[in-house]
């Protein structure tokens, strides 16, 4: 289906490897494409719950590939953000923040650059062991770029954001652990399976509509000021108490027996 990407759906899991190994699964223009066309697809899908980015080989992403950062930076470029629609937010996975399941990614190796923001946009992230991560912006003559400043900030304390946007220094696994970077380490092999287990049990005893309003007002949330975020959370609230999900809810738990939740995508 995909050059430069493999998909897989494994209910209710769709997992996205990123799969240019040779060249640390460095973005194309092609591939940047595909990825959005991915996610789409896996949001679209009702035997998808949550989505899982990872990358070939022994690198995570190791951002836009040389060629294609070159031809960005050359003078004269007019539209450097490939596929972007007029009425969108800029920045190469600002579409991360609407897509209505979980994004979660599953970190394997270096993470640098775009891929260093790609894994910062995701919803939540994994570790493996050999996990690194640096922003690289500041030593290529370019600033924080494509929402980092933004999110990095609320994930870890402006402190720590600083450092990392300023120094470009690498972190490990741990570092980005204790700094707040990162949610999960793993050991291993387990990556991948930590990860979609995450998804699993999600899958088993949460609703997919309660995620997706749950998300949603996270993100919202952190743009509002008390008052209006309240307002946001009372209606979404008043409207999930009329879904079918929270007759299931209670009588599952009455009858003590796993929810069936609706699923959310096509027909779902």
């Amino acid at each position: 289906m995909y050059d430069h990407l493999l998909y897989e759906v494994h209910d209710p899991v769709a997992t996205i490897t990123l799969n240019r190994p040779d060249q640390l699964n460095a973005f194309t223009y092609a591939m940047l494409a595909e990825l959005r066309n991915a996610i789409e697809s896996a949001a679209g899908d009702p035997a998808v719950v949550g989505i899982i980015i990872t990358g070939a080989g022994r690198g995570f992403c190791a951002g836009l590939d040389a060629e294609v950062l070159a031809q960005a930076s050359a003078p004269g470029q007019p539209d450097r953000e490939k596929g972007v629609e007029d009425d969108e937010l800029p920045g190469l996975f600002s579409y991360f923040l609407s897509i209505e399941k979980p994004i979660i990614a599953a970190v394997n190796g270096v993470a640098a650059g775009g891929g260093f923001v790609l894994a910062a946009l995701s919803d939540i992230r994994f570790a493996g062991p050999d996990a690194a991560f640096t922003t690289i912006f500041s030593k290529r003559g370019l600033i924080s770029e494509h929402g980092s400043a933004w999110i990095l900030p609320r994930l870890m304390g402006a402190g720590r954001a600083l450092d990392l946007l300023w120094s470009s220094r690498k972190i490990n696994a741990e570092d980005a652990y204790a700094m707040g970077l990162v949610e999960f380490l793993t050991d291993g092999d387990d990556l991948l399976q930590q990860a979609g287990d995450y998804i699993r049990e999600l899958a088993a005893n949460a609703s997919p509509a309660s995620l997706r309003d749950t998300k949603r007002l996270v993100y919202d949330n952190l743009g509002m000021t008390y008052g209006p975020a309240l307002q946001q959370a009372h209606g979404l609230q008043e409207a999930s108490l009329l879904r079918a999900d929270a007759v299931e809810g209670v009588k599952s738990f009455v009858e003590r027996r796993p929810p069936n939740f609706d699923r959310l995508g096509k027909g779902g």
